[in-house]
């Protein structure tokens, strides 16, 4: 019954945009199944109603359906896409941003034997799992407060922090937890992290990253892989080709000089690492998706093809 009224509720609230009336709280309606599409995922936690979603990270592929969620507790460059949905039965989502100091004043308040205890080493920066019933149901009394704009604003902030609450004792706590703690393994890596995308057409030694990050060489490259499931060379990479995708869409004539500003010396290696991970070579995919030209069929990559979050978790 839940689910139920999680699909009326998202269907009757869903806005192109995504953006709900409520701070931080996105809804995700999609009529078809989309190709694959590199995105970031940011902090978010998100909840399928209704249809189905696959996010790859690295080498890693998350699959999740109808009454499943998704924590993503590290802004990561992931390959989404949604992949059963039809204008009949659209696929139906709901996204909450995680904030950093809202986990930690949670935390801060838990009682002792509240909090579970941690395993060690620093979780992954994206998990998948069921929605425990009190999940769903704090997440159905966050859209009621749609139809509700009198309560909003005093409602709103206390279901937000019932949710979290949810995920810090939930299967996926761990992650969540780590997003709130300054001195945590996640929040090393997420130090790193902001500092490759920052800097990303910058050439950079590991061992001054690590030490920026406040780790060992050998610390941050475990804690790194097991958050991102890249290297720290191979995440710059992916950074650099999501941002060389984005210059090409408006300046579709000027690869050798897009690749430079994203940090390729060598023309022939930009062109070929962008196929590698696009399907194709930077100009034409650049006239695609400006919609210039036509796209033999089987040009484009599989729906399997790595790309960096997830379909968008952004727009989960």
């Amino acid at each position: 019954m839940r689910l139920e009224e999680l699909r009326t509720l998202l269907t009757r609230h869903a806005r192109p945009d995504w953006t709900t009336a409520i701070d931080g709280v996105l809804i995700s309606r999609v009529d078809r199944p989309d190709p694959p599409e590199p995105s970031t995922s940011g902090t978010v936690l998100a909840v399928i109603a209704q249809g189905a979603k696959r996010l790859a990270l690295g080498d890693r592929v998350y699959e999740y359906g109808a009454g499943q969620y998704l924590v993503a507790s590290v802004d990561l460059p992931v390959t989404g896409q949604f992949t059963r949905a039809d204008p009949d039965r659209p696929a139906l989502g709901f996204g909450l941003t995680l904030e950093p100091s809202a986990v930690a004043e949670l935390l801060l308040q838990a009682g002792p034997g509240d909090i579970p205890r941690a395993g060690a080493g620093a979780p992954s920066g994206i998990a998948v799992s069921d929605a425990p019933p009190a999940l769903l149901d704090a997440v159905v009394r966050m859209l009621r407060l749609l139809d509700e704009p009198r309560d909003r604003a005093v409602l709103a902030p206390l279901v937000k922090r019932e949710i979290l609450w949810r995920l810090i004792t939930g299967e996926q706590g761990a992650a969540v937890r780590q997003l709130g703690l300054a001195d945590s393994g996640l929040s090393h890596v997420s130090r790193a992290v902001r500092w490759i995308r920052e800097h990303y057409a910058e050439p950079f030694r590991v061992e001054d990253v690590a030490r920026m990050s406040g780790m060992s060489v050998s610390a941050f490259y475990r804690n790194f892989q097991a958050v991102t499931a890249m290297s720290p060379i191979q995440f710059q990479k992916q950074i650099r080709l999501q941002e060389a995708r984005l210059l090409l869409t408006t300046s579709p004539g000027d690869v050798t000089g897009v690749g430079q500003r994203v940090g390729y010396d060598n023309p022939s290696q930009f062109s070929r690492e962008y196929r590698r991970q696009f399907g194709m070579p930077p100009s034409q995919d650049a006239a695609r998706l400006r919609g210039t030209v036509r796209i033999p069929a089987g040009a484009l990559p599989c729906e399997c093809a790595t790309k960096r979050e997830s379909c968008k978790s952004e727009r989960e």
